[in-house]
């Protein structure tokens, strides 16, 4: 059975055993009576009502469910109950309840957040296919397609043909289907939520468990649905089980709190209601008091808590246009607290959210934080995507032509459901979407052509890239951000434009470095995968790494800078098919400190994984590695006249100097791998360019053509640095 608890026992005082002030989520309307669902297994055991009226068990949910569509057709409830009912008949949950009280309860916590009647008609029937003989086909004929794959989506794999990766098989499932239907998720947060309130009965170690996984992976993904009504119960019923000392120290805060004489926050809104009534502005002023894990928090971030830190004032308007009215009257009879001002109304956050948020000072010091909103912004606020009700459903002058368009289908799910289908096994879907959900804020970028790229906080081009080209994104060799040259490990900010420089070699190579700065899962599995694909050139790529690290382990014991630094830049490595060597077969790397090119006298040394390494001959590391003992190998070059090559211009500092700098470059037949610009200093600026030609002999041209761009007084090979004496 898919809902084992009871709800009678309960992990020690629960948030909701906390009654009047000291409730720390406060009703969305006139409350109603608490549901006993004992009596609804009574009633539930009488059997199904007749035919032409709604059975009495449900009536609870019919009245939730017509609070928000008055006009909903009922007829598929009555029958989705009687068939859930009749289904279920005999199961019991583990506290001796019948088994239907669980998909009822489900239901009303769907149908008090507003879910329209499809949604509420595949809740009743969630546990139906996985724990009794109804089949999906006959959910499909009773009750539709839609219904159907609702219920399908919620529907657990089977631990016997799945074992120990069922349930990440499970998710992963499930998210696909929530990718083409958000409802699916909706009902499954329900599902925990109910599962969460009735966890007691369970071992402590499988309360754990549950308790885990709902904070890893349910929590998240209902903020970043929006619903936070159920976040915020999910987050306090975690927090009971795993961390049952802090919960009892922050309960006994919020009860000393309401036993207290003073209310500020009562006596600001007070204040509030004279200020907005004075002002002719309709609204509500209510005080919403903080939930335990928020208590906490605070408590952990400013020590000692004061009467205005339990709770926020919340101004509810008409009209989008009321809420800066407010806000401006606030701001003028009151004293505000600026640093606080945030405008989630013009940038709604990325689930949906918005709010003006603001504060107020008190003058004993005290600062009431206030939010801000419609009734309809609240409404999305607290129940996300359920408040938005079928976004399926055609618009009037829209007839549906079978396409089915999600409107509410945000970046992140997009970049989720493109990296699960490449991660390789359970375990590291499993791991992985736990990382990816743990990053809690988004950021948009614009790319050039118009289009915008969703990322989370922290992304670098390197995300950027994949997230805009998949795995051509191998091929990138640089980006522009903001107009400006950038290397693929720059950390990206909201509202950043971001040009990403895409090579033409089909053959391009991802570098393992770029794992250290992918911040996403799509780039870190595309990387990961392209690595595991190609061994040869990734084992390359470490030796070149170790290289590194034993180099700069010597220029730290000896003081030494190392002559090869410009070889551990991130760029596209280079091609090197024109290579000949005394070991046909080994792979062959041209140094990127100092890219030979055809006719350079060349040396070549065999490094670890069988591969050799190419210097032309004066180049600094070349005495090195002899003097180190490493093993010569004969190289010389092939009848392959392309050759890759590094450049340094230098010149004055001008407007659209790179632009006419690349142009030159690119009518010499040059393609450009990277580049890099270093800061102008007394009004000239070095450019370092790494570039391929199509055939060596074209390299006095090209250096020819960008010497004669404006402002440009000199263009040079990069030269290999000399490796200083003594020290």
């Amino acid at each position: 059975m898919s809902a084992e608890a009871t709800n009678s026992v309960t992990p020690g005082p629960m948030p909701g055993a906390v009654s009047g002030p000291v409730t720390p989520t406060a009703p969305r309307r006139k409350a109603r009576p608490r549901i006993d669902l004992r009596r609804l297994g009574r009633a539930a055991l009488l059997g199904p009502a007749a035919r032409d009226r709604l059975p009495d068990a449900i009536s609870h949910v019919v009245d939730a469910h017509r609070a928000h569509h008055p006009d909903a057709d009922l007829e598929p409830l009555r029958r989705a109950y009687v068939l859930a009912e009749s289904s279920h008949r005999g199961q019991m949950r583990k506290s001796g309840e019948p088994y239907i009280t669980h998909p009822l309860a489900v239901t009303l916590i769907l149908a008090e957040l507003g879910a329209e009647t499809t949604t509420l008609t595949a809740s009743l029937l969630h546990d139906t296919v996985e724990d009794t003989d109804v089949t999906l086909d006959q959910v499909r004929d009773q009750f539709g397609e839609e219904v159907r794959y609702l219920v399908d989506g919620v529907t657990k794999l089977e631990k016997v043909d799945y074992g120990a990766a069922a349930e990440p098989e499970t998710f992963r499932k499930m998210l696909v289907a929530t990718g083409n239907d958000v409802r699916v998720m909706s009902i499954k947060l329900a599902d925990r939520l109910h599962n969460m309130r009735t966890l007691g009965v369970m071992r402590p170690e499988k309360q754990e468990r549950i308790a885990k996984v709902t904070r890893d992976v349910l929590i998240p993904l209902a903020e970043r649905l929006g619903v936070q009504a159920l976040k915020t119960e999910l987050e306090d019923l975690v927090f009971a089980i795993l961390h049952p000392e802090e919960y009892a120290h922050t309960r006994e805060l919020i009860v000393r709190n309401a036993a207290r004489s003073d209310d500020p926050l009562a006596e600001v809104a007070d204040e509030m209601r004279t200020v907005l009534r004075e002002a002719d502005i309709p609204a509500e002023v209510l005080i919403r008091p903080r939930h335990f894990v928020s208590v906490h928090r605070v408590s952990r971030k400013r020590g000692r808590l004061r009467g205005s830190d339990f709770g926020r004032l919340l101004v509810l308007v008409n009209e989008d246009a009321d809420c800066y009215g407010v806000l401006g009257e606030l701001h003028t009879c009151m004293t505000p607290v600026v640093s606080e001002f945030k405008d989630f109304i013009a940038v709604p956050k990325f689930n949906l959210y918005q709010s003006l948020h603001t504060a107020v000072a008190r003058e004993d010091g005290q600062v009431v934080e206030v939010l801000i909103r419609t009734h309809q912004m609240h409404k999305v606020a607290e129940a996300g995507v359920v408040a938005l009700g079928n976004p399926y459903a055609p618009a009037p002058d829209d007839p549906a032509d079978g396409e089915r368009v999600d409107p509410t289908r945000p970046g992140w799910l997009s970049r989720l459901l493109d990296w699960q289908e490449a991660a390789p096994d359970p375990d590291h879907f499993w791991s992985t979407l736990r990382e990816d959900l743990a990053q809690d804020r988004e950021i948009t970028v614009f790319r050039t052509d118009g289009g915008t790229l969703g990322l989370p906080e922290g992304a670098t081009c390197v995300d950027a890239a994949y997230a805009q080209y998949g795995e051509d994104a191998h091929a990138c060799i640089g980006a522009r951000v903001n107009g400006r040259l950038a290397t693929l490990s720059t950390v990206l900010r909201d509202g950043d434009t971001v040009q990403l420089l895409m090579g033409q070699d089909p053959a391009s190579e991802p570098s393992r470095e770029w794992l250290e700065h992918a911040h996403t899962p799509a780039a870190r599995i595309a990387i990961q995968r392209w690595l595991a694909a190609h061994p040869a050139q990734a084992e390359a790529q470490r030796t070149d790494a170790q290289d590194a690290q034993d180099r700069a382990a010597h220029r730290s014991a000896a003081g030494v800078p190392d002559p090869d630094a410009a070889a551990e830049q991130p760029a596209a490595r280079p091609a090197a098919g024109n290579v000949l060597t005394d070991r046909p077969g080994a792979a062959v790397r041209l140094a990127r400190c100092c890219t030979p090119v055809p006719p350079d006298e060349i040396a070549g040394f065999a490094v670890r994984g069988g591969a050799v390494t190419v210097h032309r001959a004066e180049c600094a590391a070349v005495a090195r590695m002899r003097d180190g003992g490493r093993a010569e190998v004969g190289v010389r070059w092939g009848e392959a006249t392309e050759c890759r090559v590094t450049l340094v211009a230098e010149s004055f500092v001008r407007p659209h100097l790179l632009a006419d700098l690349t142009e030159a470059m690119a009518l010499e037949g040059a393609e450009i791998v990277s580049a890099t610009v270093e800061p102008p200093t007394q009004q000239q600026v070095r450019h370092t360019y790494t570039v391929e030609l199509p055939d060596a002999a074209q390299l006095p041209a090209l250096m020819r053509a960008m010497r004669n761009v404006a402002g440009v007084y000199d263009v040079s090979r990069a030269q290999p640095q000399p490796q200083p004496q003594g020290g």
